[in-house]
This record gives C-alpha cells, sequence and structure tokens, in this order.
C-alpha cells in the first residue's frame, strides 16, 4: 500500500493558483491566435468590390490594362519550404520586393485577370495577384499557352 500525503500551505495554494492561471492564458492566447487565423483567410476569401478596384489601380499603375472582373479566384496555401518550382517563384517575388518566406503556411487568395494589352498582342496572358489578409504578397504575369512564360509585374520595356 502507498500512501501520499501533502502539507497544503497558503504559499502553496497561491503557487498552485498562479500555475491554473497561466495555464489558462496559454490555452486562450492559443485558442484566440487559431480563431484569429481563421477570420484573415475568410477576410481574404470575401472580395469586395473596392478591393477589386484596389488590385486593378495597382495593375493599371504598373502599367497593366485587364478585365476588370478576375477570371479565376482561387485559396492557395504558400508551402511551409519553398522548395523546387516555389524556390523559383519565391526568388522572382524577392526580386519585385515580396518575401512569401514569412507567409509560409498560410492560406491566401489568388485573383487572376487577363491582361489585354500585352505588347506584341499576344493572347492567353493573366496577371496573378496573391493577397493575404487584405495586402499583396506576390504577384506575376504569364502566358498559360504551351509555349507560355512568367515574369514579373513589372511592364515590359517601361
Amino acid at each position: 500500500m502507498f500512501i501520499f500525503t501533502w502539507k497544503f500551505s497558503k504559499a502553496k495554494a497561491v503557487i498552485l493558483v498562479l500555475l491554473l492561471a497561466a495555464v489558462l492564458c496559454a490555452v486562450i492566447l492559443i485558442a484566440g491566435n487559431r480563431d484569429r487565423t481563421e477570420r484573415g483567410q475568410a477576410e481574404v476569401a470575401s472580395g469586395s468590390s473596392d478591393a477589386n478596384d484596389a488590385r486593378l489601380d495597382y495593375l493599371s499603375s504598373l502599367g497593366w490594362q485587364v478585365e476588370p472582373e478576375p477570371v479565376e479566384t482561387q485559396t492557395v496555401v504558400i508551402p511551409e519550404q519553398l522548395d523546387g518550382v516555389y524556390r523559383q517563384y519565391h526568388e522572382l517575388q524577392l526580386s519585385q520586393g515580396f518575401d512569401l518566406s514569412q507567409y509560409a503556411g498560410l492560406a491566401a487568395r489568388r485573383y487572376t485577370y487577363k491582361v489585354t494589352n500585352y505588347p506584341g498582342d499576344r493572347d492567353n496572358v493573366v496577371a496573378d495577384i496573391i493577397v493575404y489578409r487584405g495586402t499583396i504578397i506576390a504577384g506575376d504575369i504569364q502566358s498559360v499557352a504551351l509555349d507560355g512564360f512568367m515574369s514579373g509585374l513589372d511592364y515590359p520595356g517601361g
């Protein structure tokens, strides 16, 4: 048989209460952070006309003319590890002043617009803008043709 005894003093009671309070605070902070992340993803997913106008203005400021409504809107998750193709894409974004590494593992929203003024009048050219919590975190211009290309957002020759 095993008997365990413990003297319970005021000091031990205070320490126990403080320890329980610390654990409770940690649980609340973790749950609150998870809730903020889910709310942030929902805000990104809900595109308003003001947000669309802001994306159009941004592309216009770089010299691009695009159709006013996105041809595709999709949730994308920035990978935890930016390797392979993602490393190349990250390097393209770094050259434009965007750093995807700080968004690794987070869900963002990609808006794809049809470009109407690409030099040489090429068809099938689109502009992608990736947004996280209302902030543009990446973007590119690409041709969706079989012999396509991908470049930064700077207007060619501009």
